[in-house]
């Protein structure tokens, strides 16, 4: 990697400061959408378009223009970088900047999700998230594992004042601001994943949002809590399920300590179950596992080893985040035979 320490930080702002400019964006037009009345506001949950990757909202429109706009404008020429997000995958050219750059002679590659929660967004229910990755530019070869910057942004519910933001360069440890929406007023935060080496009384999730594919999963479920004891210890109940539909939302439940293991293996499950694997986790949903690495945490693949996929918008991934090293020995040998066997019968 031909980045010095000082670009490294260069690019680590840059970073923050597009989500930030996304969030001013969306925020916006959320107010202009409550002053023209209820019609207005469910417009921006209606279906915009269903490609390979994901199904796009309304909602979801609202950041691309600003997004190109801004890299436009304030991306360093100095730094070509190829840009890869959910609507830019149509087929078409690779989308660079400066524009019309050959991704051959780009030094970055930027993956994104501008708004990583949408469904919960939209109806106001939960904050969503913008998540950000920048690797060293390496083709197609280019994967989650070669990411050295990563921000993600909280995307705030209407009701809200205050929103966080998460950053790091890879072996620069995790930084973090609350930022006062209302005021702008910013002060540091100091976030830390559970130290709990056991699931009681915390919460633990295996991801399972959509009806399809939810009976396997809860079997795996269920079979995991079982072979670690936990099932009906002293009349059940000790372990928390809180299905946040965001992976980008997960990996901040993790790194604040609010959870202690979010298991998601979507992909392998519909696989098996010969179901479509589009509404499943993407590389770009998973940008800012760092985040939680250089925080404390754990992410692996549920299967063994570490998180691999290209970067791009359709390959679909499955992912195990731990609060801990320790929980991560604990679980993960366990995890890995029960999937096996499940996959296998």
């Amino acid at each position: 990697m031909d980045f010095t320490a000082v670009e490294l930080e260069r690019a680590r702002r840059l970073l923050c400061e597009l989500q930030m400019h996304i969030r001013t964006v969306l925020l916006a037009t959320r107010r202009q959408a409550e002053r023209g009345g209820a019609g207005t506001v469910a417009r921006l949950a209606g279906v915009a378009a269903v490609t390979a990757a994901d199904t796009i909202y309304e909602i979801d429109r609202v950041s691309e223009a600003a997004i190109l706009a801004w890299f436009a404008e304030y991306w360093p020429r100095r730094w070509p970088v190829e840009l890869v997000m959910e609507g830019l995958d149509d087929g078409g050219a690779a989308v660079t900047f400066p524009m019309g750059t050959p991704v051959a002679a780009t030094r970055w590659k930027c993956i994104l999700d501008p708004i990583d929660g949408t469904r919960g967004l939209m109806y106001d229910k939960r904050a969503a998230w913008s998540l950000a990755g920048l690797a060293p530019q390496r083709g197609r070869r280019t994967g989650l594992g070669d990411i050295v910057v990563a921000a993600m942004t909280e995307l705030p519910t209407s009701k809200q004042h205050l929103a966080d933001q998460f950053s790091a360069v890879r072996g620069g440890g995790l930084r973090a601001v609350r930022m006062d929406l209302l005021t702008g007023a910013r002060r540091r935060l100091t976030p830390r994943p559970s130290s709990a080496t056991e699931f009681d009384h915390g919460f633990a999730s295996v991801v399972k949002f959509f009806p399809e594919g939810k009976v396997w999963l809860a079997e795996l479920e269920e079979a995991l809590w079982r072979e670690l004891g936990v099932w009906g210890r002293e009349g059940g109940q000790r372990v928390f399920d809180d299905q946040y539909l965001s992976s980008g939302g997960q990996l901040h439940e993790l790194l604040v300590g609010h959870d202690r293991m979010v298991i998601d293996v979507r992909p392998l499950a519909f696989a098996r179950l010969g179901l479509g694997t589009a509404l499943c986790a993407h590389p770009y949903d998973l940008c800012t596992a760092l985040l939680l690495t250089e925080g404390g945490g754990v992410v692996v693949n549920p299967l063994g080893g570490k998180l691999r996929a290209p970067l791009d918008t359709t390959t679909s991934v499955a992912w195990v985040g731990f609060a801990n090293a320790a929980l991560a020995r604990r679980t993960g040998p366990v995890l890995r035979r029960l999937l096996r066997a499940k996959l296998a019968g």
